[in-house]
């Protein structure tokens, strides 16, 4: 018996959708384009945090040592910088190397090299961050080595807090952006079940006199909402692959891009969660819009 009504109540959401053709029509054309516009703005964020994440794992500090410590200590210091919760990679660049920049640097003016040899340069570590956050963390273990042991730290400080903070913006811009079209789509998906429901009203007085309960009314318009949010979902997900890796294709020749020595996030590697996001939109649309709509209808 359940099982019969709930074949009836999903049979009739299905001929609900195909009997107002030209509604659902411009209801799915209309939740299309607002995922669209979502998709746009969520790939572009999936994207950005990408870059800030490689730029951040490229980020970090240069720690200059005091140019009297011997080999062992050098490498002492180095294995206490490892420990500190934050770091992702210490690399040692020692005198001969920093020389040899050095003399690459000022190759065009060789009278500044003259009678400088590779100990007057300093010992470093370069050390990179897990985290932009760690920044200050990480600088102040490092000072706690001493200062007998820690010549200097150079940091980008500037440019790692723009980073946190065009990614913190970017966070909540996209919040803001899939509230707004969620109210948007929930409004379209109302008036269009509300067109259903308007065509079906003596049918629906009938059902109600003979005794049917509202939620047996309800559940058809819902089934036929979320039908309509799940196919406007699978449709933007095709649209939005399309046009993604036809950008991405022309995006990864930018020559910004290159210098920076940043990609872009594949399609594939966000399908599933676009996946799951689109068709938790589509579906939540398609249910509290029915439910909005059935409200004004139903006495309840």
């Amino acid at each position: 018996m359940k099982y019969n009504i709930i074949s009836y109540l999903v049979g009739e959401g299905f001929k609900n959708v195909f009997r107002n053709k030209k509604s659902t029509v411009a209801s799915i054309t209309t939740m299309c384009l607002t995922m669209l516009m979502f998709g746009a703005f969520f790939i572009i964020g999936q994207n950005i945090n990408h870059i800030v994440d490689n730029i951040s794992s490229q980020q970090g500090m240069q720690v200059y040592l005091n140019k009297k410590l011997s080999e062992d200590e050098i490498t002492n210091i180095g294995d206490s910088i490892r420990k500190i919760k934050g770091v992702n990679t210490v690399d040692l660049v020692s005198k001969e190397e920093a020389f040899n920049h050095f003399k690459e640097e000022w190759k065009t003016h060789p009278n500044i090299l003259d009678g400088m040899t590779e100990e007057y340069m300093q010992a470093s570590y370069t050390v990179t961050l897990t985290d932009l956050s760690y920044n200050e963390e990480v600088q102040n273990k490092i000072n706690e080595l001493g200062s007998d042991k820690i010549s200097e730290i150079l940091s980008s400080n500037q440019s790692i807090n723009m980073l946190e903070a065009i990614a913190r913006g970017l966070r909540i811009g996209i919040l803001v952006l899939l509230i707004a079209l969620i109210i948007i789509s929930v409004f379209i998906i109302s008036n269009t079940i509300k067109l259903s429901v308007h065509s079906r009203r003596k049918e629906i007085s009938i059902m109600k006199y003979v005794g049917a309960t509202n939620n047996f009314i309800r559940w058809p318009f819902a089934v036929e909402g979320i039908i309509i949010g799940i196919i406007s979902a699978l449709i933007t997900i095709v649209l939005v692959g399309i046009i993604y890796n036809a950008i991405a294709v022309q995006a990864v020749q930018l020559e910004v891009l290159q210098k920076l020595n940043v990609s872009l996030v594949s399609f594939n590697d966000m399908f599933n969660i676009i996946m799951i996001v689109y068709l938790a939109i589509g579906i939540g649309i398609g249910f509290f819009g029915s439910s909005i709509s059935m409200r004004k209808y139903l006495e309840v």
